[in-house]
């Protein structure tokens, strides 16, 4: 039996909590603040074909450390999940990875749309939690980038009722944008190509077809006012339209490429502090509905090659929660907010059964970002250096406990 005597929710009350566990531990939680398991909406955990950047035995210990419980996966891996066949490829190394790293982490796949194997979205319904379309290139060679396999994309998951996830950045409009640069360049450079408008584009497109065809949209790493105001008028519509943004939008600015260098580089990239305000506000709003920590390890050695070949992608999965807790110090987000962004939402979202996942933080921790206590195998993070006020310090995931001190 584990007993957790005392916890704070974040409703501000008082709470004991018995779980069944072959585990025999009593917990004084008085300075502990109460959280349900965290679920993380978007992550790459690289498997298969990317280990040496990530795999699910060292991920599945940095999202306990991070408060973690459930997490969906990307598709954009080597090879790409496109397929049934591959689907279940997927599955069984995670079954495997997991199995060794003794730690039962909840998860789900999304499903890559791919315009040579569209036939195969009907085959996976009920295996995944939904399709992921890339408008716009990202890491890896998946890509929607003409408006009638889209349109078909959108079509086919209204028709089986799928979720449809989207990367939302026009292709188009980043190769037009490619074109008025040459290499060499500033890592800043990002910021322009993958313009604001970029985004619009595509935010705007996938809501009209979800006017067309009722499709059930999440719009993924929403990092703009204009992206704001699409989904706003959307959600006064009535469209079933939900969207998440990210810890390196709300965070991290354009004035970060100074010391981030590469490790700033990300899609879609780095924003102005306009739209780190713009994002807050929409949070508080309802516009935006949920956090992904979008957690997309490289190694330090492929992020100081110079801008054109330095990958794109953050680490983050075991810091989200820190920093939305700072937020939250700092007259931002509410604690009821935070629960709603990290969790509740989600359950909902994306139709989830609720299990008895907790995570305790310690909100007397005060302590900077140590890379060398990162779970993560890339074992950096954006936000190295930052002092935050609060950590988690245990997680409880299918009856049993782990100490994060120890991890």
């Amino acid at each position: 039996m584990i007993e957790i005597k005392n916890a704070l929710t974040c409703h501000g009350i008082r709470t004991t909590l018995l779980i069944e566990s072959q585990q025999k531990i009593n917990i004084d939680a008085e300075n502990l603040l109460l959280f349900p398991g965290l679920i993380d909406p978007h992550v790459h955990f690289r498997v298969p074909g990317l280990e040496y950047k990530e795999d699910w035995r060292t991920a599945a210990k940095a999202s306990i450390k991070g408060g973690y419980t459930t997490v969906f996966d990307m598709p954009n891996t080597l090879p790409p999940t496109v397929t049934q066949i591959a689907l279940q490829k997927k599955k069984e190394l995670i079954d495997n990875q997991l199995k060794e790293a003794k730690i039962p982490l909840r998860y789900h796949l999304f499903f890559g749309a791919d315009k040579q194997h569209l036939d195969e979205i009907k085959k996976v319904r009920g295996q995944v939690i939904g399709i992921k379309v890339f408008m716009g290139c990202s890491t890896g060679d998946l890509v929607i980038d003409d408006d009638e396999s889209l349109a078909l994309v959108f079509k086919i998951a209204a028709a089986e009722d799928m979720l449809v996830a989207v990367h939302a950045e026009d292709e188009k409009r980043l190769k037009e944008n490619i074109k008025k640069f040459h290499l060499p360049q500033p890592y800043s450079v990002h910021s322009q190509i993958r313009d604001e408008k970029a985004a619009s584009i595509a935010v705007k497109k996938a809501i009209d077809l979800v006017r067309l065809y009722g499709t059930r949209l999440y719009i993924l790493h929403v990092s703009t006012r204009q992206e704001v105001e699409l989904i706003a008028q959307a959600k006064a519509e009535g469209l079933p339209v939900f969207a998440e943004t990210t810890p390196h939008h709300l965070f991290l600015s354009t004035s970060d490429y100074d010391h981030l260098q590469g490790k700033g580089v990300m899609n879609p990239p780095l924003r102005t502090i306009e739209h780190q305000k713009a994002l807050f506000d929409a949070i508080n709003m309802g516009i935006i509905d949920t956090i992904g920590s979008d957690h997309a390890p490289h190694t330090t050695e492929e992020k100081e090659k110079p801008y054109g070949d330095c990958p794109t992608g953050v680490p983050g999965i075991e810091t989200t929660l820190p920093l939305l807790l700072e937020a939250h110090y700092q007259g931002l987000l509410s604690l009821e907010k935070i629960m709603a962004l990290t969790s509740g939402h989600a359950q909902k979202i994306f139709k989830l059964a609720i299990h008895p996942d907790y995570v305790l933080v310690n909100v007397m921790e005060n302590r900077v970002v140590d890379e060398k206590q990162l779970q993560t195998k890339c074992k950096w993070s954006p936000f190295a250096g930052l002092k935050l006020r609060a950590w988690p310090v245990y997680t409880v995931l299918n009856n049993q406990l782990y100490d994060l001190s120890v991890m």
